[in-house]
């Protein structure tokens, strides 16, 4: 990993401790078996892996855990993608990858590294790679997949560590977790290959083409809302923003789509419900964006048949918006999100609808986490989009889901509501304290 010799580190796997802002040796591999590993991938990469503890969230969230994990992984899946468009890198999720493998190359399957510690779940694997260095390596494609083989004989290697325990009580068990990380478990390879096609445009920042505060700013002052004041608005022009960079283009070959949505190797599965309270120039109630036009004909088949799908007026045309009820929906919002004031006290909120039974059947159940990777992937490009507009956001991870179905009819399971978000004017709380990033870290010099 010709980048990282400046860092000095050795050949073989790294853990990010966060607190310590540094990286934790797990694994030594010989360097040959590394460049086997990278071979298929472009000059300098490296691979980066996600995994969850689910007691992390269970602890409080009960069952809702499972799903809030596989959010906080599309979560970090944006935040990774956008942190390497920053330094002008390219990242892709190797979602061709089967669990198994992902679970040994991460050391997520050695049970004498965890003794009586709380397990960790395996989730993906990423490439990144600095695309300054790609012209000594080029490569007109690259694989979704690693080599099952190559993975085995790193597993062979020295390892280093052991798992921290979390609970100095044993963990309450909940055996519906589990039940679901097994049923949806990828057990098989995809051998597909993605096209290293130029880009359409550079994608390093936003800062290069937008006036406004620069992305580093922007990330390091991203805070969830606690609350809103119930009368910020925003503007029209601000809102259509916000939802064109929901837009995955997914007409365009994956390495040609705006960043971060280069980072994700399938079509978009989530559409938006819209609660519109105070957007300047629009009318209060219902909306809907359709993330793939092309799905707009199973869309309106799957909600009541007889709702008006009014293209909203001024609306940008390559953005596939439409007002379905009109009406004050502050209180609606609020009560299929467990009655949380926040869903109607900002200038909108919305739940985010999967495409769920058919994507189930025709992909396998092994696409139920990747749904919710996707919405926490669309709650991370709207958390920062909010920063950038001078209001806040927040998840909302409680909700009803029947009640939400039933405001527009949804048939069956043929959609699925999944995550919610609300975006508005935040109550600051002053009991908060904001520090310097990582000043508690002693540094060399």
């Amino acid at each position: 990993m010709p980048q990282f010799d400046v860092l000095n580190l050795k050949p073989g796997l790294y853990h990010y401790a966060p607190k310590e802002h540094g990286l934790e040796l797990r694994a030594e591999f010989p360097a040959v078996q590394i460049a086997r590993l990278l071979a298929p991938f472009p000059y300098g990469a490296f691979l980066f892996g996600l995994s969850s503890v689910h007691w992390r969230e269970a602890w409080k969230y009960g069952e809702r855990a499972f799903r809030y994990c596989n959010h906080d992984a599309g979560h970090a899946i944006g935040t990774a993608r956008i942190a390497a468009a920053t330094l002008g890198w390219k990242m892709v999720l190797l979602d061709g990858v089967a669990e198994d493998t992902v679970a040994t190359l991460l050391g997520t399957a050695r049970k004498e590294d965890f003794n009586d510690a709380e397990r960790e779940h395996p989730d993906c694997l990423a490439v990144v790679w600095p695309t300054e260095d790609v012209e000594q390596d080029a490569k007109s494609k690259i694989p979704l997949f690693v080599e099952n083989a190559v993975v085995g004989d790193l597993a062979k290697c020295t390892w280093h560590g052991k798992a921290n325990r979390l609970s100095r009580e044993n963990p309450v068990p909940w055996e519906i977790i589990d039940d679901v990380a097994i049923a949806s478990w990828k057990s098989a390879v995809e051998r597909r290959m993605l096209s290293l096609s130029p880009p359409a445009m550079d994608d390093a920042s936003r800062e290069t083409s937008d006036t406004g505060p620069n992305a580093g700013k922007i990330i390091r002052q991203r805070r969830s809302a606690v609350a809103f004041d119930g009368h910020t608005s925003i503007t029209a022009a601000t809102f259509f923003r916000m939802l064109q960079r929901t837009m995955p283009c997914a007409d365009r070959p994956q390495m040609d789509r705006p960043m971060p949505w280069d980072v994700w190797p399938y079509e978009p599965a989530i559409h938006l419900m819209l609660f519109v309270h105070r957007v300047e120039g629009m009318t209060p109630g219902l909306y809907m964006l359709v993330r793939d036009p092309k799905k707009m004909p199973f869309i309106q088949q799957s909600m009541n048949p007889e709702m008006t799908w009014t293209p909203v007026p001024g609306c940008p045309e390559e953005l596939p918006l439409y007002w379905l009820l009109e009406g004050d929906a502050k209180k609606l919002a609020a009560q299929v999100s467990c009655h949380q004031d926040i869903a109607g006290d900002g200038a909108f909120s919305f739940g985010m609808l999967a495409e769920f039974e058919g994507r189930l059947r025709e992909g396998g159940a092994w696409w139920y986490p990747r749904l919710f990777w996707e919405s926490g992937l669309l709650g991370q490009v709207l958390y920062l989009e909010a920063e950038a507009a001078g209001v806040r956001a927040t998840g909302i991870g409680c909700f009803f889901d029947d009640p939400v179905h039933e405001i527009v009819a949804v048939k069956g399971l043929s959609l699925q509501s999944l995550y919610h978000f609300t975006i508005g004017g935040p109550v600051e709380d002053r009991r908060l304290m904001t520090l310097p990033p990582y000043g508690h870290v002693k540094r060399d010099g």
